[in-house]
C-alpha cells in the first residue's frame, strides 16, 4: 500500500488549498494538520467537509502563527523552538529541563486537534520531523499503538554508516511501541533522484509512506501529472486508518527486493536493488 501524505495542512491558506486540490484529484490520500497556525480553523472545517484522513503534525520548532495562543503555551513553546533550532543535533539530545515544556505543548496540541476535528488524529508525525526528538521519544508522550512516521528509508550508500546505525536503532525502538509503515520516502528527493519506480515497486509488497508538500511547485506539478496518474494505477493507495489492516507481504528483516526486473535501467548490483529501512 502507498500512503501519499501532505504535510503542513493548516499552516497557511495556500498550503491547505494546494493539498486540498491534490486530495480532490485523488493525488494524495491523507494529510498532517498543524494546530495553532494561521489556517488551522478553516483547514479543519475543510477536512471534515471533504472527509480527509487527517493526522497531527506536531510542531515544536516553529512559532505558532494563530491567534489567541495561551500565554503559558506560548512561553513553553518558545523554549522548545529555541532549543531545537540551536544546532542540527539538538533533537538528538534529551533535555530534562525542558521535559515539562515538551509535555505541555504536546498535550495542548493534541487537545486542540480534538477540539478542531472532533476526533483523535489518524496518525502522528512532526514538523521538521521533531516527533523523533529525544524529549518526545524518551518522555513517552505519544500513546502506544499510535500510527507514526518512521525515519527516512535510504538505499545503501546514501548515508553514512553511523547515520544508518542510529536510524536503525530508533526505528527498532519505535516499532515496539507504534504502528509504522515499512518504508518512508520524500517526494522531492524521489523525483530528483529518479527513484519513484523503486518506491512504487516497494508499495506492491509493503506499506510505504510518501511525504509530500504540494505547496512546492516541483511536487505540485508532479502530483497533478499524467506520470503520477499512471503510477497510481499500478499500486494500491491507502491511508493511515488502514495501516495494520493491509498486511505487508515483504519479509521485514530482509531489505532485498527480489524482482529485479522492476528496476529496468538501474545498475544491476546488490546495492542498487536493495533498500535499508532507516
Amino acid at each position: 500500500m502507498l500512503i501519499i501524505n501532505a504535510d503542513d495542512w493548516g499552516r497557511s491558506r495556500t498550503e491547505t488549498d494546494a493539498a486540498l486540490q491534490c486530495y480532490e484529484n485523488e493525488r494524495i490520500t491523507s494529510a498532517s494538520a498543524m494546530v495553532f497556525m494561521a489556517d488551522s480553523e478553516r483547514a479543519a472545517d475543510i477536512a471534515k467537509e471533504n472527509q480527509v484522513d487527517v493526522g497531527l503534525h506536531l510542531n515544536f520548532s516553529e512559532r505558532f502563527s494563530g491567534s489567541f495562543i495561551d500565554a503559558t503555551l506560548e512561553n513553553y513553546h518558545r523554549k522548545t523552538v529555541r532549543f531545537l533550532k540551536g544546532t542540527k543535533y539538538s533533537q538528538l539530545v534529551y533535555n530534562p529541563f525542558l521535559q515539562r515544556a515538551f509535555a505541555y505543548s504536546y498535550e495542548a496540541q493534541t487537545e486542540e486537534f480534538g477540539r478542531l476535528y472532533g476526533k483523535s488524529p489518524s496518525h502522528i508525525n512532526g514538523h521538521h520531523h521533531m516527533h523523533l526528538s529525544a524529549n518526545l521519544l524518551f518522555g513517552e508522550l505519544i500513546p502506544k499503538g499510535t500510527a507514526m512516521r518512521r525515519n527516512f528509508s535510504f538505499w545503501p550508500g546514501e548515508k553514512s554508516a553511523l547515520n544508518r546505525a542510529y536510524r536503525r536503532l530508533v526505528d527498532a525502538w519505535l516499532a515496539r511501541k507504534y504502528r509504522l509503515p515499512d518504508y518512508f520516502f520524500d517526494l522531492t528527493q524521489s523525483i530528483q533522484e529518479k527513484k519513484l519506480d523503486r518506491v512504487a515497486a516497494l508499495a506492491k509488497s509493503s506499506n510505504v509512506e510518501l511525504m509530500t508538500h504540494p505547496i512546492l511547485p516541483l511536487e505540485m506539478d508532479f502530483l497533478m501529472s499524467d506520470e503520477m496518474g499512471v503510477l497510481l494505477q499500478n499500486v494500491e493507495a491507502g491511508n493511515f486508518s488502514r495501516l495494520g489492516l493491509v498486511a505487508s507481504t515483504a519479509e521485514p528483516a530482509s531489505p532485498v527486493i527480489q524482482d529485479r526486473s522492476q528496476f529496468e535501467g538501474v545498475v544491476d548490483t546488490p546495492q542498487s536493488n536493495s533498500v535499508v529501512k532507516l
